[in-house]
Order: structure tokens, then C-alpha cells, then sequence
């Protein structure tokens, strides 16, 4: 039985920057009601209408992994993790983005999965195998049949996008050899929980995982977890390691300590959701009432990043730019746009945080360490990031 704990009101698609605002251009701007639930039976967290994947994953699709350092190192370690304990000869990347992570392998041994064709071209320029398909089964049967089993498959922040789990799944588990390993990382409901991080709600993120769901939804496709990891990448992340049902590979100690763990803080529990929805509300009007107090003290505040997950909290908040100016952004695709929804505009970062701005939103808060360490001029003038996590706040020297 699916119970709906959360609603994060009228919310745009998050990849849909705007190039212009005129009335023609706001009147085509899709939105859909973000309600999330809970299972009961498998204790998975769900939208509760998913969003048409086609309308988000599209040859405009504007984020790039490569373009952050952090993320970069990230695929860089975790690449080097994997050949180094699996040894794979046949590899494949569901998600590959810019090829971020497939840079660290020989083109030979892996093929690229990215529905995005702006995304899919870059791989298949630099000479990977790259299909610019939804995965599915009938493009793991063509690969197979093309190519070859594998024994190694990779995603990250890619599974939790897939509305169909099952036939993600089944996929895997026709592609893997007989020792094969599917190693995939997405955001964990146990760190969303901890960090009161409600933006991790959006129409891309259709599922957030814990263990004890993963394990319920892996078992339909004879595939089992044999190892965890939890992450700090993209704000608390699971790195689960599955395999086919096969009693040869041990698991791990601790897959069973993290489960002991699950059930103590009642991740397994309706109760533990709906009392979330209740600080998400107070963190709601906590935020609002720190900027409209700024506004009023007629200081200027704009927001570090224009991310996925800052568009949550600007349309759920009501905040537009008679509280953030507007928001600056790494990323080349999103710079000269405005965010969706409350269409505050975009701009690049230049050298640092303008000398004129006294509060920055931080709407990447997951990076905070780098832009910290980035923006140590704003800082040491007396400037103060926002963060709404795991509670409303200034952040200093």
C-alpha cells in the first residue's frame, strides 16, 4: 500500500532552464504536483506520479559531471576501486552523462547507456561504444547479442531516475555474466532523513533507496546485495554492490549491520516519514522568514548554484528574485537562463561572489567544502552562505 507523506506543491521540471521570459515562454512551462509516498510493503520512497522520462532526459539535458572537480575525483576513485577488486574485461556505464566515469577505462572495455543525445554524442565522438537508448531489456538483449556478457555494470544517480525498477532489474540480470557484479550508487532515504534534505525531491529523482527496499525489489529479479557502502557524494549516498542470487559470493557483514540499523531507526515505519513532512514544513518557513529579514535590512542575497535540487526548495518556498537576485552557476548550459519556476535568473560565478553581495543561497550545498574553500575572499570580508540543511542557518569563517 502506497501512503503519501509529503507534498512539495506545483514544481517545473528541474532541467528546464529558461532562455527568455515572455508570456509564450512561461505558458508552455510544464508543472506537476511533487507528492511523494511510502510502501508499506517493499518501504520504498516514490513520486507519486513520475514524471514522462522523455520530457526530462532530452538532447538539451544541461548537467555535466565532468565540470565538477569533486565529482570528477569521485569517478576517478570509485573507477579505480572496481577494476582493482573485480577485474572486469567487459564493462558497461548506465548514465555515462559527458563520460565522466568511462574516461578511466579503455575504450574497448566499456560501453556507454545515455538516453540524453547532446550527452551520448560526446562519449561517441571520444570512441566509446555508446547507445542513446532508455535501458531496458530489449536494449540489454541487443547489447548481449552484439557484444558480450558482462562482469562489470556501473550507474550512479541513474536507477533512482528509472520510474519501471523491475525492468531495470531483469535487464541487469539477463546482462551479467554468472560472476558478474552491478555496482550502482543513487541518494539514501536513511542520510535524506538525517539531513532534513527535503530537495532531494524532484521529478528526476523518482525513488530514494534504503537498504532494506533495495534488498525487497532486488530479490523479484533473482539479483542480491552482497556489500554497502554509504557515501558523502551528492549529500548522503548508497553504493550497493548486487549480484545474481549466487550462494558462491558471501555477503557482507556489513549489509547485515546497516539493515540492524535501518530497521532501529524505523526507516521500515509510515510514523518516520509523516514526521519529517512536519520539519520540512518548519525548515519551509524558517528560510522564508531569514530572507524576507534580510530584504528587509536591504542586504543583497543570491544563490551559489542554480542546481536540481535548488529549484525544489525555491518553487515549494514561493522564493523568486524579490529574495534572490539571481543565481550563479558553474555549468555553461545553464548560464544566461533562468532557473524553472520562479525564473531567477543565471549568470557565471567570474572570479567569485560579487563584492557587492553580503548572503549566498548555497543551492549546491552538497559542495559546500569546495565553494568554501573557492570563495574564501567573500568569506573573510564578512560574507555568509544560507544553508537550509540539516537545519536553517549562517555559515561563516
Amino acid at each position: 500500500m502506497k501512503k503519501v507523506f509529503l507534498n512539495l506543491l506545483k514544481q517545473p521540471i528541474t532541467n528546464s532552464y529558461l532562455k527568455k521570459i515572455d508570456n509564450k515562454t512561461t505558458k508552455k512551462e510544464f508543472f506537476y504536483n511533487l507528492s511523494v509516498v511510502f510502501d508499506t510493503k517493499n518501504y520504498l520512497v516514490s513520486l507519486l506520479k513520475p514524471v514522462n522520462p522523455k520530457m526530462q532526459f532530452t538532447d538539451k539535458y544541461a548537467h555535466r559531471a565532468s565540470q565538477s572537480i569533486t565529482m570528477t575525483k569521485s569517478f576517478k576513485k570509485i573507477a579505480i576501486k572496481l577494476k582493482k577488486r573485480f577485474k572486469p574485461k567487459h564493462s558497461l556505464e548506465i548514465g555515462s552523462n559527458d563520460g565522466v566515469f568511462l574516461k578511466n577505462f579503455k575504450k574497448k572495455e566499456i560501453i556507454a547507456v545515455e538516453p540524453c543525445l547532446n550527452l551520448a554524442k560526446i562519449t561517441k565522438k571520444e570512441g566509446y561504444i555508446t547507445f542513446s537508448e532508455f535501458w531496458n531489456r530489449n536494449l540489454a538483449a541487443k547489447i548481449i547479442k552484439k557484444y558480450f556478457n558482462l562482469d562489470l555494470i556501473y550507474a550512479a544517480n541513474t536507477i533512482c531516475h528509472i520510474p519501471n525498477l523491475k525492468e531495470v532489474f531483469d535487464a541487469i540480470s539477463i546482462s551479467l555474466k554468472e560472476n558478474g557484479v552491478f555496482v550502482f550508487e543513487d541518494p539514501y532515504m536513511g542520510a535524506v532523513l538525517k539531513m532534513n534534505s527535503y530537495d532531494q525531491f524532484y521529478d528526476e529523482h523518482v525513488h530514494l533507496f534504503s537498504l532494506l527496499s533495495m534488498s525487497k525489489i532486488l530479490k523479484k529479479s533473482n539479483l542480491k546485495i552482497f556489500d554497502v557502502e554509504l557515501l558523502s557524494t551528492h549529500g548522503g549516498s548508497i553504493r550497493f554492490y548486487v549480484c545474481k542470487n549466487n550462494p558462491k559470493i558471501n555477503v557482507s557483514k556489513k549489509v547485515k549491520d546497516l539493515e540492524k540499523k535501518e530497521l532501529r531507526q524505523s526507516l521500515d515505519k509510515y510514523k518516520t516519514y509523516k514526521e519529517f513532512s512536519f520539519r520540512v514544513k518548519k525548515s519551509k518557513e524558517k528560510l522564508v522568514k531569514l530572507l524576507k529579514k534580510i530584504k528587509v535590512q536591504r542586504k543583497r542575497v543570491i544563490s551559489y548554484g542554480a542546481s536540481y535540487k535548488s529549484a525544489t526548495i525555491f518553487n515549494y518556498c514561493n522564493i523568486g528574485i524579490d529574495l534572490i537576485e539571481y543565481a550563479i552557476d558553474t555549468t555553461k548550459n545553464k548560464q544566461g537562463k533562468f532557473t524553472p519556476g520562479k525564473h531567477i535568473p543565471i549568470r557565471s560565478p567570474g572570479n567569485g561572489i560579487d563584492q557587492n553581495v553580503d548572503y549566498a543561497f548555497l543551492g549546491a550545498w552538497n559542495f559546500v567544502k569546495e565553494i568554501k574553500k573557492k570563495e574564501k575572499f567573500f568569506l573573510k570580508r564578512g560574507g555568509k552562505f544560507i544553508s537550509h540543511v540539516p537545519s536553517v542557518k549562517l555559515i561563516g569563517i
